[in-house]
């Protein structure tokens, strides 16, 4: 976009500052008004209740699957913890995905799409600066997104159940004083193993001008991967898949807290997300600017 002789011009410029531009809390307000912000906010908001109304109208949840590693839906109304618990199962293979790639995916493509991201490339915002404050901001959203749903339904979940410890499906129950702590580690699990949907959604961004092919790409290739880790012929490659660790969390629904699965799942989710953001920033910083 612009020259080295421009580059140098600019760094010698009296006031300028190449970490002043593009102020992290400009473009998180930037970010919070957009109506798909807002929209976001308010289904993960109110998933809760509907199904608090799904287990009113349809009875106490019960444990007809049987096979499952793990089914929380059977104790889910037994408290609020328990319901805060079924809550995040219930969304974390899919929907919590999508906030993730929206935030991640809608960064650079939509200023590409707007036909305004060479005006703030020219502002002038270094392209790294501009990565690294659109990233932040959108994986603090997704973050963000991940935290709101679990909150809304300790709230919801204490006024329709009230307040208890977490009964374990297995038998056996944690101590009130440990339920909010476990649930945390399960949302901190749960955010990082989504990294690498955050990479793809970003890396994604950088390469198209349709914020939707991105948002969908990265959507649709964390389903591929879901896809392969149900095809037991893989074997041991399926542990080399993300989506193979994605529940690895229900270890620390457990009396005994295992780190083990968990360990080896945001290692290979933090190892493909820094494979991804270094492909977005390498790429980016060649790129030409048309849009």
């Amino acid at each position: 976009m612009s020259s080295a002789p421009e580059a140098l011009a600019l760094a010698e410029a009296p006031g300028y500052h190449a970490r002043r531009t593009l102020p992290l809390r400009v473009e998180a307000m930037r970010q919070l008004r957009r109506r798909r912000t807002l929209l976001m906010g308010g289904v993960l908001a109110a998933l809760p209740f509907v199904l608090i109304t799904a287990f009113a109208i349809g009875g106490t949840p019960g444990g007809e699957g049987g096979g499952s590693r793990i089914n929380l839906m059977d104790v889910a109304t037994e408290s609020a913890a328990n319901f805060a618990a079924t809550s995040l199962f219930v969304s974390a293979g899919f929907l919590l995905v999508v906030p993730v790639a929206l935030f991640c995916g809608d960064t650079v493509a939509s200023e590409a799409s707007w036909s305004s991201l060479r005006y703030l490339l020219a502002a002038p915002v270094p392209r790294s600066r501009l990565l690294w404050s659109k990233l932040v901001v959108a994986l603090g959203f997704s973050l963000a997104a991940m935290v709101l749903l679990p909150l809304v339904a300790l709230g919801a979940g204490a006024v329709a159940y009230g307040w208890g410890p977490l009964r374990l499906p297995t038998g056996g129950a944690l101590a009130t004083s440990d339920t909010v702590p476990r649930l945390a580690l399960v949302v901190a699990f749960v955010f990082v193993s989504q990294l690498v949907t955050a990479g793809l959604a970003f890396w994604l961004s950088t390469k198209t001008d349709a914020p939707l092919g991105a948002v969908g790409g990265a959507v649709g290739l964390t389903i591929v991967g879901n896809v392969l880790d149900a095809v037991t012929a893989l074997g041991s490659w399926r542990e080399f898949l993300p989506a193979h660790w994605q529940f690895a969390w229900a270890d620390a629904l457990q009396p005994d807290l295992a780190w083990g699965g968990m360990a080896k799942g945001a290692a290979v989710s933090v190892a493909y997300a820094l494979i991804l953001f270094a492909l977005a920033f390498r790429g980016f910083s060649r790129k030409d600017i048309v849009s």
